[in-house]
């Protein structure tokens, strides 16, 4: 069973954190994977820095380009995993956009993700249609969850053919603004959470954008089985480093 499936089976509200690859410096990364496991977070999505970012907010955005920068791309980031298994256990999810995938190959890219040990990919730009059509036999392949968005604009219609394509969980954008940390939720938020846990969908969804601190994550996890957290955790990396990672995860839960 893919990693992924095993956390979504267990009776509790995951965490998971994503991070942008080659930030803050461009060797942090297995040191951040590392310490978030260390810490008790569920789930880590990695983020491969692209120079055209449309779904970020600033705060992802300025760390996609410190990264590159820094010098980070694919077969950087591929390098700076291999072994990681050797050391951590929990899921771990490769982030970005469609676009670099496709220039290294998508086929090269699931096989070098299978090698290392990566269970599922997001790739926001990559539409279900062009999914199904074309690549959803290689990502079966090897054995990657191909993870699907959802926002408060999708349709009733929409998220089933999107909750029937999926065979892990539904990302459950709480918003339709680019990402970035909030202090709460709205109205209009409110009743979207309710419409989708109404729909009972056979896909747990796990809530993304807007996630900053334990009341977001309490609040967005009431009817969800988790939450992602993004800005706020980068915003950390920017003030602390690498470091003081297990009190940014203590301020969660």
């Amino acid at each position: 069973m893919n990693r992924i499936n095993q956390k979504l089976n267990e009776d509790k509200k995951l965490l998971s954190i994503y991070f942008t690859a080659g930030y803050p410096n461009i060797n942090d990364t297995s040191k951040i994977i590392q310490d978030l496991e260390k810490h008790g977070v569920d789930m880590i999505e990695i983020g491969l820095p692209f120079s055209d970012p449309l779904a970020d907010g600033p705060t992802i955005q300025a760390s996609s380009t410190a990264a590159l920068k820094n010098g980070m791309h694919t077969e950087l980031l591929f390098e700076q995993l291999e072994g990681i298994r050797k050391t951590v256990s929990i899921p771990l999810i490769m982030m970005g956009y469609f676009n670099p995938v496709l220039q290294y190959g998508v086929e090269a890219f699931c096989k070098k993700c299978q090698e290392i040990g990566i269970d599922g990919i997001i790739l926001p730009d990559l539409p279900l249609d062009v999914y199904q059509e074309e690549y959803e036999a290689i990502f079966k392949k090897y054995g990657l969850i191909n993870v699907f968005l959802i926002t408060p604009q999708t349709s009733d219609e929409r998220i089933r053919q999107i909750d029937e394509a999926s065979d892990g969980f539904i990302y459950m954008v709480s918003s339709s603004s680019t990402t970035g940390a909030k202090t709460g939720f709205g109205d209009e938020t409110e009743t979207y959470f309710n419409r989708i846990n109404e729909m009972k969908l056979k896909n747990p969804q796990i809530v993304g954008f807007g996630i900053s601190n334990s009341e977001t994550f309490n609040h967005a996890t009431k009817k969800t089985k988790g939450a992602i957290i993004g800005s706020a955790f980068i915003k950390h990396l920017t003030q602390n480093g690498a470091d003081k990672i297990d009190e940014f995860v203590k301020g969660i839960r």
